[in-house]
């Protein structure tokens, strides 16, 4: 019993140790961006391999309703576990990990409040239509959803998908955080199988996070749905983590005060994984 659970361990800490080099590696650090792109504009190229029976073409399947509608929920409750532990354990400073527990509040709060904005360009450029066998009516005396929709009609507006844009800027968020786990086990930081673990379903979430994005864009009603909610996503990433969190009033990079600058040999190992 006791050799099965070294085992265990031994196989938890490779497993973190490679994973942890290749979200922390210089290629995802510049391009995961231009990759969760790339998978989002090929979309259309796979519509001969996606299959009208699979489970990602109803709308309402598990991963869908478990995960996509709920990614800002999963982000939150996995990603501010592992960024509590690893910035308390580097510092001991509860301030500063406050600080950096903040980026994952205002994270959240753009994956609740942009997707409203979404609704409310909906509201406004929208109209109300009949369904008819050979089309739809336009009806003009209906001048909004809630009337609309109560009279059980469609309303019809320029739709942006809010599930491309949270699963975008979800993703590239964890990316950012993760990172820096590279650069705590290189500092020798206490590192036991608990935060390994953190570590390990973080990244494993993240991974399902780019396979639901592919399935989502592959499965939409409309490709520029997704293409301007990954886009809407991506710069909301890029004005908080490339933007704002460089600016001194901020809650600061990932990373940030937790790995002091040393001289020598260590400081040219340590530099390798640098986020700078």
């Amino acid at each position: 019993m006791i050799s099965l659970t070294n085992c265990l361990c031994a196989l938890v800490s490779l497993c973190s140790e490679v994973c942890a080099r290749v979200v922390g590696s210089v290629c995802v650090r510049r391009g995961y961006h231009l990759l969760l792109a790339a998978l989002v504009s090929l979309a259309p190229l796979l519509q001969g391999l996606s299959n009208p029976r699979s489970i990602f073409s109803n709308s309402n399947n598990f991963f869908n309703v478990k995960f996509v509608h709920c990614s800002c929920g999963w982000t939150f409750l996995l990603l501010s576990g592992f960024v509590l532990l690893v910035s308390f354990v580097s510092t001991g400073r509860p301030f500063l990990t406050a600080m950096h527990l903040t980026r994952l509040g205002v994270g959240t709060a753009l994956c609740q409040g942009i997707p409203l904005l979404f609704q409310l360009l909906e509201d406004l450029t929208g109209s109300c239509h009949q369904p008819l066998p050979p089309g739809t009516l336009l009806l003009t005396k209906l001048i909004d959803r809630a009337s609309c929709q109560a009279e059980g009609h469609q309303w019809q507006g320029y739709h942006i998908s809010p599930q491309t844009f949270t699963l975008t800027l979800c993703s590239l968020s964890m990316a950012d955080e993760l990172a820096v786990f590279v650069r705590y086990l290189r500092r020798g930081y206490p590192a036991s199988t608990s935060l390994r673990l953190v570590f390990l379903l973080n990244a494993s979430l993240m991974g399902l996070y780019n396979l639901l994005l592919v399935s989502t864009a592959l499965y939409a009603p409309s490709y520029t749905q997704c293409v301007v909610g990954a886009a809407a996503g991506t710069l909301c990433w890029h004005l908080t983590y490339r933007v704002w969190y460089r600016t001194f009033y901020s809650p600061g990079l990932p990373g940030h005060g937790m790995f002091p600058k040393v001289s020598g040999v260590r400081k040219s190992l340590d530099s390798e994984g640098s986020l700078q």
